[in-house]
């Protein structure tokens, strides 16, 4: 599958630091975070796949004491976060490189979250990102996954004064693609969030907590 990434790096790039003062609520990304700590031993290996800036997810797994390795399309972003999260390692790569024989081997992890990382793709690469998160993890290790709910595939909007293209799906659907990529949704949660800048629409944030089945 040819990917087309055009103007999705850069635009987090210059949006780098204004992406936390757009989004400083970020409630569901902390629950999920602390669901991952009281579930792993210290020392566990974590994948934060679409890092950002490092905040919070990296710095609050890392505080915890766990093992911290962070990846993101954007090289300002990767900059953030290792100046945010110096304990983590971060590299600037897409999530197909990590796809099993891919060029990045990064080992496996006990635990991998995606926080809005996944709606940055097309829906046809959606399902082979989720196989690749598999890949990735070890046998009945954790994932964190959240999208917004929303029926489009590869739809442009207005976002912080840049232009992105997002994908996504409604609820059930989810479920569904989660599923078929061999995980256990154990729990759910969602919240209604209106960003602090006047470009992105109030959305639905789904965040679902899984294992992988084997």
């Amino acid at each position: 599958m040819e990917l087309d990434r055009a103007g999705q790096a850069e635009a987090f790039d210059a949006i780098g630091d204004h992406y936390d003062e757009a989004f400083p609520h970020k409630e569901g990304q902390v629950a999920s975070a602390e669901w991952l700590i009281a579930s792993l031993p210290a020392g566990s290996r974590v994948l934060d796949l679409g890092c950002g800036t490092g905040v919070p997810t990296a710095r609050r797994l890392a505080q915890a004491g766990l093992q911290v390795v962070g990846v993101d399309l954007a090289d300002g972003m990767v900059a953030l976060a290792r100046r945010n999260v110096p304990t983590g390692v971060f590299h600037r790569a897409d999530i197909a490189d990590l796809r099993p024989g891919g060029p990045r081997d990064l080992g496996r992890f006990d635990a991998v979250t995606a926080f809005f990382a996944l709606l940055m793709l097309p829906r046809a690469e959606i399902p082979l990102a989720l196989q690749t998160v598999h890949h990735l993890l070890l046998p009945h290790g954790l994932f964190a996954l959240s999208m917004v709910e929303a029926d489009v595939d590869d739809f442009s909007i207005p976002f912080i004064g840049r232009t992105i293209r997002v994908s996504g799906y409604l609820r059930e659907e989810l479920r569904e693609v989660v599923d078929a990529a061999g995980f256990e949704i154990v729990a759910e949660s969602s919240y209604t969030y209106a960003p602090a800048t006047v470009d992105v629409q109030p959305e639905v944030q789904i965040f679902l907590r899984c294992r992988r089945r084997t």
